[in-house]
């Protein structure tokens, strides 16, 4: 176990790019394709989606800030909820199912919930009270 908190610190930075750049995919090709997706609301503009990543985005990026300078439980909390979020493409299929999404979105649906299934993996080897881990805040 003692060997497993170093090594999730070590991969927590690499495994948070891969997450964003896989949310960044998502929603670019949700942006550029919007009309593509099935059953989306016609309101929803191309502006939307990224205003939405930027959100996502900036909720990780003030998580892995507050983890960094030592406020470990409140940027763990922040950094699980971006991570939650991930799984939030998974609700295309409530609007149509995989069938009726082509290829490359399935591809960018299920990579953003694989990048967030992985930062949740290591994010709860980081979390406090995890043997050799730091005290909470």
């Amino acid at each position: 176990m003692r060997g497993r908190l170093p090594a999730a610190r070590q991969a927590l930075p690499w495994i948070l790019i891969l997450y964003a750049a896989a949310t960044l995919l998502h929603f670019a090709h949700n942006g550029e394709y919007l009309l593509q997706y099935p059953n989306l609301p016609a309101s929803w503009s191309r502006g939307d989606v990224y205003a939405a990543w930027f959100c996502l985005t900036a909720l990780g990026v003030v998580g892995y800030a507050l983890y960094q300078r030592g406020h470990r439980a409140s940027g763990l909390t922040l950094l699980a909820a971006y991570a939650g979020l991930g799984f939030g493409g998974l609700l295309h299929y409530t609007r149509a199912s995989m069938a009726h999404h082509s290829a490359i979105m399935n591809v960018t649906i299920w990579a953003e919930a694989a990048a967030a299934a992985l930062l949740l993996v290591n994010l709860a080897a980081l979390r406090p009270g995890t043997p050799g881990s730091m005290p909470p805040d």
